[in-house]
């Protein structure tokens, strides 16, 4: 059998009026960005495909003007249900204008569903979600005033006397993926990419349910000559492929042409060290260190947990522990920016929904979190605040079911400067925002539901650190050299829980030589 070969216009003129579109990629690895190009070139030129529902896990973008940005014309997009929606700044525009139908679910939560909808289930049922703003007795995943009024896609359920959240499935009309080679037949591999991702369940989900699948690729080659261990689209799922026509149009990321080290063809030394300047970021990556436990299965989310690989570096513990990427990588140096999601020299490279099965059942040991906002009851906000929408991504995943959780932010925002000196830490310019608010627009993580399942919480910033309890946020540590009702109480809601033994954080956090965490 020949596999079809299209153009990418082509295969955009393939897309119903009405269709569920599904893509897969995380950020810019393994997104098929010619495809999305030209669907957008096909609106632009003729006004369709209108009215599509898209389907996403990641986030598939660039936040600029790549990935599902493409797709963010007025009459183009009728619904989105994803996980993560920050790097498509275009259509969280729509949103906040009220244009379009959408539903965030957690990003686990999503790349199961593909699976679901392969297997023709009618839903995932999880307890992914419980008590965030995804939960039906809050906002239901909707987005904006639209999709309040439109259906429930997620429903409260009891079974064996425990909650449970149910989350419709909906067949997948058309799907745009991306690999490396297809074979005549049609055989995809992903030799050359830097992550598996939710590419063999997208193309499942697809292909039962009736479905068409297009997979853009870098070359079509000679049937047999592809190693079958690296196929992960076998021929019967494909329809049809697309050569890329410009492979500015196929990077491995956004951020990177290729980089053998990324997808584990070759093992690259790592570029020269350095370590990060010395600021409100690697202070708290300094503190949050402190907290890594030799032999721990640990994940870094985006932001100001990045910093912290680097400070393990630094201290020469960075072997102590394996670093874990939620799109399917274990091991290796997770990369940042728009190289964020892949890892240099990683260890092993599963599917992302593969990923999320161990973190959703308690894989994880730690995991070290960003935080925007949180409220007096513990209670963060990662995936909205008003017209910016971040989406939750894998922060519910990760967050409800690590072992330990650990937030990691700066006190205030917008404007924060500091000065280190003499192990102490010196605020002479506060931020205008600070990150402690009476309410919060979204509950992305539950401080009930953390109660509830005993998870251990902690909330570390450049100047104070915070533990969970019943009654609320704890005050368990204070930075040497800050004021305590001028800097914190003063930038805060309402007064945290003070112990009588008050705990100064560790100097050596404010010291420029390294803390010697590896001694």
């Amino acid at each position: 059998m020949s596999v079809k070969i299209l153009t990418a216009r082509q295969a955009a003129d393939l897309v119903p009026d009405g269709a569920t579109l599904a893509a897969n990629g995380f950020i810019g690895a393994s997104t098929p960005e010619e495809l999305l190009m030209a669907l957008e070139e096909r609106f632009v030129e003729t006004g369709a495909p209108r009215d599509l529902t898209v389907m996403f896990a990641a986030a598939q973008g660039d936040r600029a003007t790549r990935g599902l940005n493409h797709l963010a014309h007025d009459g183009m997009i009728r619904r989105c249900i994803g996980g993560h929606w920050g790097m498509a700044p275009k259509i969280g525009q729509m949103v906040d204008d009220n244009k379009i139908l959408a539903y965030d679910f957690p990003q686990g939560v999503m790349c199961h569903m593909f699976r679901d909808i392969a297997a023709h289930k009618p839903g995932v049922m999880t307890h992914v979600g419980l008590g965030t703003f995804v939960d039906p007795r809050l906002l239901g995943g909707k987005l904006n005033e639209k999709t309040r009024a439109a259906e429930d896609l997620v429903h409260l359920m009891e079974l064996g006397g425990k909650e449970y959240l149910f989350y419709d499935c909906h067949p997948i009309t058309f799907a745009v993926l991306a690999g490396t080679y297809a074979d005549e037949s049609g055989n995809i591999s992903i030799e050359r990419e830097a992550i598996r991702g939710e590419t063999l369940a997208v193309a499942q989900a697809c292909k039962n349910s009736g479905g068409t699948v297009i997979v853009q690729v870098e070359n079509v080659v000679a049937t047999g000559s592809l190693d079958p261990m690296k196929v992960e689209i076998p021929s019967i799922l494909v329809d049809a492929v697309v050569v890329v026509s410009d492979m500015k149009n196929h990077m491995q990321t956004f951020n990177t042409q290729y980089n053998p080290g990324f997808s584990g063809e070759h093992r690259l030394g790592a570029s020269a060290f350095t370590p990060a300047e010395m600021g409100p970021k690697k202070i708290i990556a300094r503190r949050a260190a402190m907290e890594l436990k030799k032999g721990s299965v640990v994940n870094l989310g985006i932001g100001i947990p990045e910093y912290i690989s680097n400070v393990a570096t630094e201290e020469g513990i960075l072997d102590h522990f394996t670093l874990t990427v939620e799109s399917g990588i274990t091991g290796g140096s997770p990369q940042s920016g728009l190289d964020f999601g892949v890892s240099l020299n990683p260890e092993s490279i599963i599917s992302q929904p593969s990923m999320f099965d161990f973190y959703q059942g308690g894989g994880l040991d730690q995991a070290f979190l960003g935080f925007a906002e949180s409220d007096p009851e513990g209670n963060v906000n990662v995936s909205k605040f008003g017209p910016k929408l971040p989406g939750c991504g894998g922060f519910i995943d990760i967050s409800q079911n690590a072992k330990q959780v650990f937030f990691c932010g700066t006190f205030t925002a917008k404007g924060l400067k500091v000065e280190v000196k003499d192990g102490q830490l010196h605020i002479l310019q506060d931020g205008s925002i600070s990150k402690f608010q009476q309410s919060i627009e979204h509950i992305t993580f539950s401080a009930k539901t953390a109660i509830k399942n005993s998870l251990p919480v902690t909330y570390i910033t450049e100047r104070a650190v915070f533990t969970l309890s019943k009654e609320g946020l704890v005050l368990s540590e204070i930075a040497p050299g800050v004021d305590l009702e001028k800097d914190i109480l003063a930038k805060m809601p309402t007064r945290p829980i003070i112990p009588e033994n008050l705990k100064t954080m560790d100097e050596r956090i404010f010291r420029d030589e390294p803390m010697g965490l590896g001694k």
